[in-house]
């Protein structure tokens, strides 16, 4: 007897029901720790850099995770949080193949519990409402040689960088000593006092390299004296009225098969409009560096406030580089996505150099060279005036290849080259100062430094490779990842250039007037403004309207190409996607009913 096809309908939905429950608790059950991730960057899978940390560990480490569960309740967003590191220490876990140990405790008010979580160096917030701590923080412990390490609190605005906290806890724990760097700086990257008597804390960029390196400090009296130090790595930054005997230190530390990242620069806001170089080495290397000369690119320019008009102008001497201006064969620049710059120089070989550069960052072929006056006395939108591109890509940052030469080939070694020389050169000192990369924003009572740029990650980079191979630097990065809209990008440099220019000849034409005005005035010789004064006026006035009105023209054809391109994407995203669903869905239908029709009927 063949069923009415109504009533198969009604038998079937049941057991799809049925099957649909059976499969989410399956999936809940078998699968639970398992998902797909579907983000461009990967940013919910563990990188190869911490699967790698993960299993070159020589002795188990203990982790416990402290989450006040019964006081967050009313905290839903620091919950899914909690729950995403979980997930992630889960994975961990997972592929440490019984060297990591997790254990996850609820710390109660006034317990043991809690005096553990103090003494691990985890610090807590206060609920709103409540009031009551909340703890949200790791405790590592290796369990070989007790040494412990922790993350004092997973602030949800660090959410992007929970996987390189939990990596460089490991690496910490893992590791026997950190390596040594010794630093000299010309700029107050130490921090200090202001004029007003205020502490200023250390750049954020140096706060970074402190937590994973042994940091000594150099100053002028120690530099010379360098062939005593043992640092692996010697980091120069704006290094400013350096003497012959300093020159010839640095020299010796680099033959003596030293590692040295250098900082120069043409002109360094922070430092002034002061300029840097490292002249008598980069000359016996074969090193051009013109601390004269400035780099401009308005293809990456960045939209600063005008020091004259107090407006928002596309500054075409900062830059912000990604993409192809990085080296992505480069562990430095790998994992990077944007770098910003200001006021930058470029490096290029000397004639009969015997070394070459390999370029760790680079402007476009839109950029160009000026001199640094040019930059130091001008508004950012008269940069653009006689623009015209190098069609070249400029070296920002290099690192040097081959056999360095001598630069005082008469020194004596101190001792016997413990290895290759390295040597990475960078032509700008502000792309350090927190400005270019890094936002304060008070988060739970913290005041958390967010990262807009990779500036801090890059610093640390050129530092972990010279020192010595770090899976750290596959992961540092990862998760200041910009997507820009590249059409759109194009659009606002398109019509900005052209506001530019009428910009510039509103001001020359302005100029011009005014010579004119002051010539009739001397020529009138106080006899009261005449009819040809009074026409330039007129005469000017209507000009200036006119130019008005086709700056504001050029303003309404830029909102109506994004207007027009945001439009175009809308239509895609949501109507014509649902379209093509809902189409192919028909025509699927359709196919099934004259399948059946030709077929006989569906039993």
């Amino acid at each position: 007897m063949k069923l009415a096809r109504p009533g198969r309908l009604w038998w079937a939905l049941p057991l799809l029901a049925v099957v649909y429950v059976l499969l989410v608790l399956g999936a809940s059950r078998w699968l639970g720790s398992e998902r797909i991730d579907l983000t461009r960057d990967h940013l919910y899978t563990l990188s190869p850099g911490t699967l790698d940390i993960i299993e070159h560990l020589q002795q188990p480490i203990d982790l416990t995770l402290y989450f006040s569960d019964r006081a967050s309740h009313s905290l839903p967003q620091l919950r899914a949080y909690h729950q995403r590191v979980v997930h992630m220490l889960d994975q961990v876990v997972r592929h440490s193949h019984g060297k990591i140990h997790l254990t996850q405790v609820d710390p109660q008010p006034f317990s043991e519990d809690e005096d553990r979580a103090t003494a691990a160096g985890l610090t807590s917030v206060r609920g709103e409402g409540t009031g009551q701590a909340i703890f949200f923080g790791l405790a590592g412990r290796n369990a070989g040689d007790g040494r412990s390490s922790a993350i004092p609190f997973f602030l949800p605005a660090k959410e992007p960088f929970v996987e390189y906290d939990i990596a460089r806890l490991l690496h910490d724990l893992s590791i026997t000593h950190k390596p040594r760097v010794a630093i000299y700086s010309g700029l107050p990257i130490w921090g200090g006092t202001d004029a007003n008597g205020n502490n200023l804390p250390a750049w954020t960029a140096l706060q970074q390299v402190q937590q994973l390196f042994d940091v000594q400090r150099l100053d002028a009296s120690s530099l010379a004296s360098l062939g005593n130090t043992d640092a692996d790595v010697l980091v120069l930054i704006q290094p400013t009225g350096l003497t012959h005997a300093d020159f010839r230190a640095i020299d010796r530390y680099v033959q003596d098969g030293g590692h040295l990242v250098a900082y120069v620069d043409p002109d360094s806001e922070v430092d002034g409009g002061v300029a840097s170089d490292l002249q008598p080495l980069f000359q016996a290397w074969g090193v051009a560096f013109d601390p004269d000369r400035v780099l401009l690119d308005r293809s990456r320019a960045l939209t600063v406030q005008s020091p004259t008009t107090g407006t928002s102008v596309r500054d075409p001497s900062v830059l912000g580089l990604t993409g192809d201006e990085l080296n992505r064969r480069d562990p430095v620049t790998k994992a990077l996505s944007m770098i910003d710059v200001a006021a930058t120089g470029y490096f290029g070989l000397l004639p009969g150099a015997t070394i070459r550069l390999d370029p760790l960052i680079q402007s476009t072929t839109e950029a160009m060279v000026v001199p640094t006056q040019r930059v130091r006395s001008s508004d950012p939108g008269a940069l653009y005036k006689d623009y015209v591109p190098g069609g070249e890509h400029y070296a920002i940052a290099v690192r040097l290849k081959g056999e360095l030469p001598d630069a005082f080939p008469g020194d004596a070694p101190a001792r016997p080259p413990t290895g290759k020389p390295q040597v990475i050169l960078v032509g700008d000192t502000d792309l350090l100062s927190d400005r270019l990369w890094v936002q304060p924003s008070p988060t739970l009572g913290q005041t958390l430094m967010s990262p807009f740029a990779n500036n801090g990650d890059f610093f640390v980079n050129t530092i972990d490779d010279l020192a010595g191979p770090s899976n750290l630097i596959a992961i540092r990065g990862r998760a200041v990842s910009e997507r820009r809209f590249t059409r759109v990008d194009t659009l606002r440099r398109q019509a900005d250039e052209k506001f530019k220019a009428k910009q510039l000849e509103l001001q020359a034409e302005l100029s011009d007037t005014e010579g004119k005005l002051d010539a009739l005035k001397h020529g009138a010789q106080g006899r009261g403004r005449t009819a040809a004064q009074k026409a330039a006026v007129e005469q000017f006035l209507r000009r200036k309207l006119e130019i008005r009105g086709e700056l504001r023209a050029v303003q309404r054809s830029l909102d109506a190409d994004i207007q027009r391109l945001s439009m175009e994407l809308k239509f895609v995203d949501i109507l014509l996607m649902p379209i093509l669903v809902a189409l192919i869905g028909l025509l699927y239908g359709l196919w099934r009913v004259r399948r059946r029709r030709f077929g006989g009927d569906w039993r």
